[in-house]
């Protein structure tokens, strides 16, 4: 899949997706959890819950933009979810509040 890649091509596609909003296909959704695992204890916990409990009512464009979110550092999702930094991306914002309203 193409998000493997540098980060500006991911989100070029992305956002071609965002336009044609195509459905993502179950094979999709199971990349996106696991990328959901991530390298930070506090932080994996944290996804490990809203996939849990939140992910799989998603519609197209939510698994899309939760996708996007997944882009971001380990470091710096951390920081936005715990509310030590602001997301300088508006797009992402969203997704992240939904994330921090779960813990």
């Amino acid at each position: 899949m193409v998000w493997w890649y540098a980060r500006g091509a991911v989100r070029a596609l992305s956002e071609n997706v965002f336009a044609g909003l195509r459905a993502v296909d179950e094979v999709e959704k199971k990349r996106i959890v696991w990328r959901s695992r991530r390298g930070l204890l506090e932080l994996d916990i944290q996804l490990e819950r809203f996939v849990r409990d939140v992910v799989p009512g998603f519609s197209d464009a939510e698994w899309l933009a939760y996708s996007q979110m997944l882009l971001l550092s380990d470091n710096d999702l951390l920081d936005y979810l715990n509310g030590k930094a602001q997301c300088p991306d508006q797009g992402l914002v969203p997704m992240i509040e939904r994330v921090r309203a779960q813990r």
